[in-house]
């Protein structure tokens, strides 16, 4: 068994959902033979010599419970492979996937496939819904696989329909629909399930961006209803600094930098991560909390607030109202710092370096 306990600061508070241990994906002949010659550690040269492709290298990752954790990086990066890898849709060349205190690979087929059945839901890219199917059966699909009868299916898919917005559309067809509201049967047939764990594959890079912003407005609100443990792969970090609690960046298949949106932007551990956030827009990712003064006695007598992990740019106009420093209030309502105008303008009109 794996010690799924985590000294991240990002998972103080929460239990190992799922994490992965120096898992590796080689493409190629006796590719796990090759990696026992070289002690499960092969230099590039080494795999190329050997005309194997190594999509996923020696990742290491924890996903708590209740998180949205991001996996990003561009087109070839490996992302896609090691979520696949979490569920063991492809079978890892090396190391361990844990769920739930299970490590996948000691488990049979039948017991995986209960798993995925059961507690993994996914949605990807391409919305994959059945033609000739309605909304309605397109939703309870994944119940009917179960087994599980008519009517409780259905008023299932039907809670589901209602969750996510498309209520009135239950007997639409998906030629029927908008790109958008296809997406959202997916999600809701993913959801049917009461899934523990929630996959999502680039959801929403095939939508226009207008969609893809309401879609995420979408995915956030069903986040603070469900409270689902959900991992999202995008390439876009736009869309990873407004959806993540923590963010792993990834490059030719390693994982080379996990931590906050705010953490990446701060201390970028590679000029690779460095390049990815250059572009971001700063009071979009740093906390309250990150540019406020400790002094609470000021702050207890100041009647403005606001929370010390919200971003600087959702509560930039409130500050600017105030008139003067607004009091920093952590989740029981009790003031931890005073924050200035002066700090909001200087994150505001600063430019990333």
């Amino acid at each position: 068994m794996i010690d799924t306990d985590s000294t991240d600061s990002g998972l103080a508070d929460r239990k190992i959902k799922l994490a992965c241990h120096k898992v590796w994906k080689v493409f190629g002949e006796n590719a796990d033979q090759f990696l026992s010659q070289h002690d499960g550690v092969p230099s590039s040269e080494a795999l190329n010599e050997a005309g194997l492709i190594a999509a996923v290298r020696d990742a290491t990752v924890e996903v708590g419970e209740g998180e949205i954790f991001v996996i990003m990086g561009l087109s070839g990066s490996g992302k896609s492979t090691l979520v696949r890898c979490f569920s063991r849709l492809i079978e890892s060349t090396a190391g361990n996937v844990v769920f739930d205190g299970q490590v996948l690979q000691d488990m049979s087929d039948s017991e995986l496939n209960d798993i995925r059945r059961h507690k993994m839901g996914m949605v990807f890219q391409h919305f994959a819904l059945l033609p000739h199917l309605t909304v309605v059966g397109n939703v309870a699909f994944p119940l009917e696989i179960q087994g599980v009868d008519k009517h409780t299916r259905d008023q299932r898919a039907l809670e589901m329909i209602e969750l996510v917005g498309l209520q009135g559309r239950e007997n639409y067809y998906p030629r029927e629909l908008s790109g958008g509201q296809q997406q959202r049967v997916g999600i809701a047939r993913s959801l049917a399930v009461e899934p523990d764990i929630w996959f999502l594959d680039e959801p929403f890079s095939a939508l226009d961006p207008l969609i893809r912003r309401e879609m995420q407005d979408e995915f956030l609100r069903l986040q603070n209803v469900l409270h689902k443990t959900i991992v999202f792969i995008t390439h876009d970090f736009d869309e990873a600094i407004r959806l993540a609690d923590r963010i792993a960046i990834m490059k030719d298949g390693e994982i080379v930098q996990t931590g906050t949106p705010e953490e990446l932007v701060l201390n970028p551990a590679t000029d690779y991560v460095e390049e990815f956030t250059k572009g971001i827009s700063r009071s979009k990712v740093l906390s309250v909390k990150s540019i406020m003064t400790t002094s609470t006695s000021e702050a207890a007598s100041t009647p403005v607030t606001v929370p010390e992990h919200a971003k600087v740019d959702d509560i930039a106009a409130t500050v600017m109202d105030s008139g003067g420093s607004v009091a920093v209030v952590n989740a029981s309502n009790r003031p931890v710092g005073l924050l200035t105008r002066e700090a909001v303008v200087d994150v505001l009109v600063t430019r990333d370096q």
